[in-house]
């Protein structure tokens, strides 16, 4: 089923800016060889989740509410799903200014978004993912990327608008 494209005026929601990309592998210290050591970003925490059989380092570049994370990314069981190894580009994760109104909005729109729904996600933030793939129900999807959707908090709001209305 055809849906009509909406006018930007009509979207009740902004996409800000990335605020992360994942890497997945077999071995995020294989991963921190390129990222930390030879590109220098900042190794800022790490997150393990049994449920979502991933070990990860977090690392940043940027400073303030232009921060982008880096997470590397590996399974915690290699047998296990979901396989966060197996696509070495594992999600992108974009700020979103209302996120409740963005979800709402996307599903009447036919995007397919995967189980879970909106929760916290290791740095804090609200989150929910866009599905990779569509299905009859829902025909729009990140055609084979993991899209995930991250309330941005109020400093990071007012800086991109800032930043939006000094380029106008």
């Amino acid at each position: 089923m055809e849906r009509p494209l909406p006018e930007a005026q009509d979207r009740p929601f902004k996409v800000l800016g990335i605020q992360q990309i994942a890497i997945g592998g077999t071995d995020k210290t294989r991963l921190q060889k390129l990222w930390v050591d030879k590109l220098g970003l900042e190794l800022t925490g790490s997150f393990r989740s049994e449920r979502e059989n991933v070990d990860e380092d977090i690392c940043a570049m940027g400073q303030g509410p232009f921060r982008v994370e880096v997470d590397l990314m590996q399974p915690v069981d290699i047998q296990k799903k979901p396989a966060v190894h197996m696509t070495p580009l594992n999600h992108v994760g974009l700020w979103i200014d209302d996120l409740p109104r963005a979800v709402e909005w996307l599903a009447a729109q036919g995007v397919r978004f995967a189980p879970g729904g909106i929760r916290r996600g290791a740095a804090g933030h609200d989150i929910c993912f866009l599905h990779p793939k569509s299905n009859d129900e829902f025909p729009v999807s990140g055609e084979g990327v993991l899209i995930e959707l991250v309330q941005a908090p109020p400093e990071v709001i007012s800086a991109f608008l800032t930043l939006a209305n000094a380029l106008e």
